[in-house]
């Protein structure tokens, strides 16, 4: 059917500007350096002792990686081994105060430009707002083998009809860009030996990840460790936030931000993805970020659960050989990286 001449150039509009918002990838800086990586089974006796503070019930095993394909993770691939590595994009001084709409990143480029294929990504992120329209969350779960593409990555966003209920998406095969920020653990996929860590009754004040990191920043004081992986809510609820789409006036201050996020208690079984490092390498990093999804809707930006007494932990991690720093703003913050 013919369409009406307004809506081709609104449509044409829309496609060139998705087109043009892009970064230049032939001056894109990109800083690499090397991580400490202890024995996977000091680690889970490190953390077995220090997760104690933060809850009653805590186990730590080094084990052969389940199969992260099936349930209850449903991943892209089935392992978290082959040349991991951390990959930090951007940051939130890209949206705070005032959103740089043009940072936008290709993620088959990034892989490209770090030598990795294939590459198995997860973790958090800003989602590919010209896709969506709108600012939204990423909850990266992709892999990519000689350019071909398996996109199982969610986004989520805020529904401006009723904020209550917020929108879960799976984003196609040939949207494989993120926005603005992003905290990336990259692995072939390959099977091999992981920590699991299992915790349940939270007794403490810091979340699961944070209960992690603080561990490895008391451990290792003159080392510089990094993990990414995933992990289970298996019971309970969790304080997660999605944001709004772009504020239209500055945002300077925690206060502000708080007010234009939009936060929800989202109920377990929640799958979550990220990375955490003890200390930020002088990169100016963001030293924990963790995103999840579900299979009944709800996705977002974990902060902590709200149900201290039943919540039940179950994650699988692997350290980094690497971290590689992509595009660090020149002008930088600290606020907003909660």
């Amino acid at each position: 059917m013919f369409k009406p001449f307004h809506t081709l150039i609104i449509i044409n509009l829309g496609l060139r500007l998705s087109r043009t918002m892009a970064v230049n990838y032939t001056t894109l800086p990109i800083e690499k350096k090397s991580l400490d990586r202890p024995p996977l089974e000091e680690l889970a006796k490190v953390l077995s002792r220090g997760l104690l503070s933060n809850f009653e019930h805590v186990t730590v095993e080094v084990v052969d990686c389940p199969d992260l394909t099936q349930q209850p993770f449903t991943l892209a691939k089935k392992g978290l081994g082959g040349s991991p590595k951390l990959v930090e994009i951007g940051g939130v001084p890209y949206l705070l105060p005032v959103v740089k709409r043009e940072k936008v990143y290709d993620l088959k480029k990034i892989a490209t430009m770090i030598d990795s294929d294939p590459a198995f990504i997860i973790g958090a992120a800003a989602g590919p707002h010209p896709y969506a329209g709108v600012n939204c969350e990423g909850i990266f779960n992709m892999n990519i083998t000689k350019g071909v593409v398996d996109q199982q990555t969610r986004i989520s966003k805020v529904n401006p009809s009723n904020e209550e209920v917020p929108i879960q998406e799976i984003l196609p095969n040939n949207e494989t860009r993120v926005a603005l920020l992003a905290n990336l653990f990259f692995s072939s996929g390959q099977p091999g030996k992981v920590l699991k860590i299992h915790a349940k009754k939270r007794t403490g004040p810091r979340d699961f990840i944070a209960s992690i990191r603080q561990t490895l920043v008391n451990e290792y004081k003159n080392k510089v460790v990094g993990m990414g992986g995933v992990f289970l809510l298996k019971e309970g609820k969790a304080k997660q936030h999605v944001m709004r789409d772009f504020s239209k006036t500055p945002i300077n201050t925690d206060e502000e931000l708080n007010n234009w996020l939009k936060f929800y208690n989202m109920s377990a079984p929640l799958v979550a993805v990220g990375t955490l490092i003890n200390n930020d390498h002088g990169l100016d990093l963001r030293v924990q970020h963790f995103h999840s999804f579900s299979h009944h809707g709800e996705a977002g930006h974990y902060h902590i659960d709200v149900t201290p007494e039943t919540v039940e932990y179950l994650g699988y991690f692997n350290t980094g050989e690497e971290i590689y720093r992509v595009d660090r703003p020149v002008e930088t913050h600290q606020f907003g990286r909660d």
